[in-house]
């Protein structure tokens, strides 16, 4: 929910979107446009391209579901899905699918949502209902396509989202075989945090001249406070432990670099009290699911994640991002720590690292345009290398700094 005051300007009244939306808009609690909202949204209401810059919690959702709702509203069509939206997991498609029907409750704008993982039978006849809108994996798109329980022909907007998530896990061959089956002329927006070359082809064979919206990373980091903790290998999860017992920890995301790391780190914070849970590979869609769920209702305070499997996560009220494990490269660092933060909340990003690491952390330091500050807890800390610029050697009694955008 955006905090701004109505007064600040006019709101979401300057789009000119029908009554039944607005009042969709008010009671999702939506006040002022935010920035992403405000450069996508006149630009999708003409019907141009667009291609977005912007990682998940910046209110993308809302930029393209407003456009394509007045669409569906301003021109009657048949029987066939009108929008389809392409989101690569379960449970960003789940979210996009539930902030749509928020948004769509006064209208008769039906939203269906598929994904793979359980039963195809329930999706096929909640396809049989019609729905303007679906929702889809790719996966089960293709499944759903392959049984004629669904057709594309009357498509006239696709969305893909997060579509730099997509080729990390593999899904651009099915991403073709999708827009294959599209008719050629429709409206596209592709939304993708980074730009990787692959996702640059496909936005030059997918976009007409598109309206490009670029959100400064460094501006959507500016509420996260950032920690490096030098730590040998063998006193991490001494560490977590030291920060999960912080005063201001209420929820906490903590990223491994391996699936089987995670789920034995989430067993062993779960006998010494915590109320943890895994989200690995491994697991069965059920699993992920009740997973996901029991976090996001606060039944675990802490969820431990590799990067493919926390794809797409949107969790308000996380207070911290503890990165166990460093991440591989630059964009997998800012794509973790933007999962707190959320909604111009405040939030801490802490990381752990070794000796090993020097490297990849002079890297993240280029990447978000400042050094990070170094906390010292006594008896683990080890020295770590600093970035190449000169900076003052933290104290023990140094506090982390928030960011702020030049």
């Amino acid at each position: 929910m955006h905090d701004s005051k109505q007064e600040s300007g006019t709101g979401f009244n300057a789009f000119d979107l029908g009554p039944s939306i607005q009042r969709g808009i008010a009671a999702a609690g939506f006040t002022e446009p935010r920035p992403i909202q405000d450069q996508a949204i006149p630009a999708a209401l003409e019907g141009r391209d667009i291609l977005g810059l912007a990682q998940t919690g910046t209110g993308k959702t809302a930029a393209f579901a407003l456009p394509v709702l007045e669409r569906l509203l301003s021109r009657r069509g048949g029987h066939d899905p009108r929008v389809l939206i392409v989101a690569p997991t379960r449970e960003l498609a789940t979210q996009i699918g539930e902030e749509i029907r928020s948004l769509a409750r006064f209208t008769r704008i039906k939203v269906a949502t598929v994904f793979g993982g359980v039963s195809i039978n329930a999706q096929t006849t909640e396809l049989r209902n019609r729905p303007e809108i679906v929702v889809a994996c790719p996966g089960r798109l293709l499944d759903l396509l392959g049984r004629n329980a669904l057709r594309l022909d009357s498509v006239e907007s696709l969305v893909l989202d997060e579509a730099d998530h997509m080729f990390d896990m593999g899904f651009l061959p099915d991403i073709r075989r999708i827009v294959a089956a599209l008719p050629e002329k429709r409206q596209n927006l592709l939304f993708s945090a980074t730009m990787p070359k692959e996702i640059r082809r496909l936005a030059d064979r997918l976009l007409e001249n598109p309206h490009v919206v670029e959100l400064n990373h460094t501006q959507q980091l500016e509420t996260i406070e950032h920690a490096l903790y030098p730590v040998d290998e063998t006193r991490k999860y001494d560490m977590l432990e030291h920060v999960l017992s912080g005063d201001d920890f209420r929820s906490a995301i903590v990223f491994t670099r391996t699936k089987h790391r995670a789920k034995r780190l989430a067993q062993k914070l779960d006998k010494s009290g915590h109320r943890a849970v895994a989200l690995q590979g491994n697991m069965s869609q059920n699993a992920r699911v009740r997973a996901m769920d029991g976090f996001r209702k606060r039944e675990y305070d802490v969820l431990v994640a590799t990067d493919i499997a926390a794809r797409g996560i949107d969790v308000d009220q996380v207070t911290h991002v503890v990165n166990y494990d460093m991440p591989n490269t630059s964009d997998a660092y800012t794509h973790r720590i933007g999962r707190t933060g959320r909604s111009e909340r405040d939030g801490k990003a802490y990381t752990f690292v070794t000796t090993e690491d020097g490297q990849m952390v002079r890297e993240v330091e280029r990447r978000i345009g400042s050094a990070i500050p170094r906390r010292k807890v006594e008896g683990m800390d080890i020295p770590v290398r600093q970035s190449g610029r000169p900076s003052r050697s933290p104290s023990r009694s140094s506090r982390p700094h928030r960011r702020r955008a030049s």
